[in-house]
């Protein structure tokens, strides 16, 4: 089951993480060489509220996206990107070992992941 979480901002909106399956074919990863199909994307969602914010990812495709229990909020820096990108919809590759152990690859827009 994906994991994630939200974090509730000072000004009301909230940040939802959640650890994806990688969509076929999808992202630079794959087009690179890296993890295809059987790795995991973390995406990151600013949005008005909770509801909101898995709506714009199912009206982007991903219909079986729902957000169980905190489990895996977003951290500082993560909330970090995505209030500075202007779309507020980010993912990159989910880190397989310790979430924040080692380089990690930059945040790329979601665009990249679903080939649009």
């Amino acid at each position: 089951m994906p994991g994630g979480g939200f974090v509730k901002l000072p000004g009301g909106s909230v940040v939802v993480a959640l650890t994806l399956p990688r969509p076929p074919g999808g992202g630079h990863a794959a087009a690179a060489g890296g993890p295809g199909d059987g790795g995991s994307v973390r995406v990151l969602v600013h949005a008005a509220n909770r509801a909101r914010a898995l709506t714009r990812l199912r009206n982007l495709g991903m219909r079986a996206v729902y957000l169980r229990g905190n489990a895996e909020p977003p951290t500082p820096d993560e909330i970090t990107a995505v209030l500075h990108h202007p779309d507020g919809l980010l993912w990159r590759t989910a880190p397989a070992t310790a979430p924040h152990g080692g380089a990690q690859e930059l945040w790329h827009p979601i665009r990249a992941l679903l080939g649009s």
